[in-house]
């Protein structure tokens, strides 16, 4: 419902935020590593997690999605709630925990306060799978974005040069499928020989 909370930090504690947004002040659930990313700032974006249960409604924050994505992934596992989430990413980073869990280190993961070892177990067998694909759509994220802008900032040269946008995109796009990671340079000179 809610993708993230920007505002002026009112309040500030190493387990929750109180975060003022357009007069309203909200009381956001954190982890100690989004307390540790905050600590110094007046002004946070926070991504929020809302949980909706029938007697209470929950604020969840986080620095980053990476955390947030973390939490989420934990909470899906059954036996896991909102809180022990928070308190497994506020004792390990979403990379150590990638690692804990690549790893198959339930004695380690254990260490988290209220968390047995049965426990751990069953997130490490759910989460495992989970973790290698989470690690393929951050790649995959990451290579789209470099794409992007590379694209877009051969496009504006193209365009500028004269050259029609159907026959750029066409170039531009062969060009990055065959060479994901050129330099903007290189493919604008590449497409100058295609068209």
């Amino acid at each position: 419902m809610y993708e993230y909370i920007s505002g002026k930090v009112a309040e500030l504690a190493p387990t929750y935020a109180v975060v003022e947004a357009a007069g309203v002040g909200y009381y956001i659930n954190i982890s100690l590593q989004t307390f540790s990313a905050v600590e110094h700032a007046d002004n946070v974006r926070l991504y929020v997690h809302f949980v909706v249960r029938e007697d209470a409604q929950t604020l969840y924050g986080f620095a980053t999605k990476e955390e947030r994505e973390f939490f989420r992934s934990l909470i899906s596992v059954s036996g896991v709630g909102g809180n022990t989430a928070r308190t497994i990413l506020s004792t390990y980073s979403p990379s150590e925990l990638r690692n804990i869990i690549a790893a198959e280190n339930a004695v380690l993961l254990k260490n988290v306060k209220g968390l047995g070892l049965k426990t751990a177990q069953k997130i490490i067998v759910e989460l495992s799978g989970k973790m290698a694909l989470m690690g393929q759509q951050a790649a995959a994220y990451m290579s789209a974005a470099v794409q992007g802008g590379i694209y877009d900032e051969a496009m504006a040269a193209l365009t500028m040069l004269g050259f029609q946008r159907a026959a750029s995109d066409k170039a531009l796009k062969a060009i990055l499928k065959e060479s994901p990671s050129i330099a903007v340079e290189e493919a604008v000179r590449q497409a100058l020989r295609r068209m």
